[in-house]
């Protein structure tokens, strides 16, 4: 299906945006795709928040849920949001520990898009009573860009 309009350079290869796409069984078929950063040369923070993410522990096979954030600051790409979108949904069956699951996450999307920096900031809700938050980033952030704090509450029945 093909929309009208104008598009956005280097949208071309895009294979999921405007399509009817069936979520990949793992994060390991999953497609993630990227396009050119609007604003190279500029320091800006992108930030996608997942509340509702849910894996599969690797043991019992029981859902994890947790709420993730992820903060970049781009150079040449930025990730194209329905791609990450379905990225994380193919985690849904996908059997892995909390720590995994986060640094998976992160190092794919440095892999993809060699920002500048980024961090992952994965909050996720207690089973057996112990809550597990995972924090990852690939350096030390620039001194001269905002970075907004995650504000995620430690956990007292996160909502």
């Amino acid at each position: 299906m093909s929309h009208p309009g104008p598009s956005a350079p280097g949208t071309d290869a895009l294979s999921q945006l405007g399509q009817h796409v069936v979520p990949a069984a793992s994060p390991e078929e999953a497609i993630l795709e990227r396009v050119p950063a609007p604003h190279k040369g500029r320091q800006y923070v992108v930030r996608f928040t997942a509340p509702e993410f849910t894996s599969l522990c690797p043991v019992t096979g029981q859902p994890d849920f947790a709420h993730i954030v992820i903060d970049y600051i781009p150079r040449d790409w930025i990730v194209e949001s329905k791609s990450l979108k379905l990225y994380l949904t193919s985690f849904r069956n996908h059997g892995a520990f909390h720590e995994d699951c986060s640094v998976t996450i992160a190092e794919r999307l440095v892999e993809l898009l060699d920002p500048e920096w980024l961090r992952i900031g994965a909050y996720w809700y207690p089973r057996g009573g112990i809550p597990i938050d995972v924090f990852w980033q690939s350096g030390t952030p620039p001194e001269s860009v905002w970075i907004p704090p995650q504000d995620v509450p430690g956990y007292r029945g996160r909502g």
